[in-house]
């Protein structure tokens, strides 16, 4: 476990597959002048690891799915996509890199005038030519790898959030991208959806062969299913290690978070002036 607040623990090195993604010295704020989202970032995801990004609302965790999507390019740093600066790409470039990239939105984002079997065609019909009988195959298979062929003519408002979220999944592997990234996958789902929905993570992901990168805050569900865990507080890592390494350890940031506690290295006000000098007054 590696930590900025406290000294690394020695970890116990596993055979790793190639960097599928690369964080290196990343910089990052919304416009200039304004507060440093991300300061001095280094990532690596490998190739058949399941990475959790945790942290406080606000830390930068969907910053960083968005600069490795290109939706904003770092101030300075590189973000590599197998071995290519997603920042230097031109439009068709990077729209051939995002082919390779599954995305599974927050709360789903399904599309709600179309049917579970368009929804997950959608991705194919968009960026291959497949024939629409090996199509209706294709998509037959993703949804029973999540359990839900026999839904594939119900709309989205006929089905549960947990059932919605397992269709995002399957749209989000159709065409079997090597890198899977998930913004809050767990959130709003009762406990049996959540469970279900991490273990699909997990089982998907080896099944893919592919590097699963998590947004998430749930601590528990997480810990079950990732590699390795990166903590973000205040735009840089604030403790890094396996699930393993990190619930053993006694550095007080990763105790508040994993504690739950109100009290400790993350605070709860935003950074701005002090109350006298807010109101006017002596306090």
């Amino acid at each position: 476990m590696k930590s900025n607040q406290s000294d690394s623990v020695g970890v116990k090195k596993n055979p790793l597959g190639e960097v599928v993604v690369s964080i290196k010295d990343v910089n990052f704020s919304y416009a200039p002048g304004e507060r440093e989202v991300l300061s001095g970032l280094n990532m690596e995801f490998h190739r058949g690891q399941v990475v959790a990004v945790m942290g406080g609302s606000g830390c930068g965790k969907t910053t960083i799915l968005r600069l490795i999507g290109g939706q904003f390019a770092a101030q300075s740093g590189q973000v590599l996509f197998e071995g290519r600066d997603i920042g230097k790409m031109n439009s068709a470039q990077l729209m051939h890199a995002r082919r390779r990239m599954g995305m599974l939105f927050q709360f789903g984002a399904l599309f709600t005038d179309l049917s579970v079997f368009e929804n997950v065609a959608f991705p194919l019909r968009e960026h291959t030519d497949l024939s629409e009988d090996l199509l209706r195959s294709l998509v037959l298979m993703k949804l029973n790898a999540v359990g839900l062929r026999g839904a594939r003519d119900l709309m989205p408002s006929q089905i549960s959030g947990g059932m919605a979220r397992r269709v995002a999944l399957a749209r989000a592997i159709a065409l079997d991208p090597p890198l899977i990234m998930y913004d809050e996958p767990f959130a709003g789902l009762d406990p049996i959806s959540l469970g279900i929905t991490a273990r699909l993570i997990r089982d998907l992901n080896n099944a893919l062969g592919a590097t699963s990168l998590l947004v998430t805050h749930d601590v528990e569900e997480t810990f079950e299913i990732a590699d390795y865990v990166y903590f973000i507080a205040n735009g840089r890592i604030g403790a890094e290690g396996t699930p393993e390494e990190l619930s053993r350890s006694t550095d007080p940031f990763v105790r508040q978070f994993l504690d739950a506690s109100p009290d400790g290295p993350v605070p709860f006000h935003y950074p701005g002036q002090t109350l006298a000098e807010d109101f006017g007054v002596n306090i």
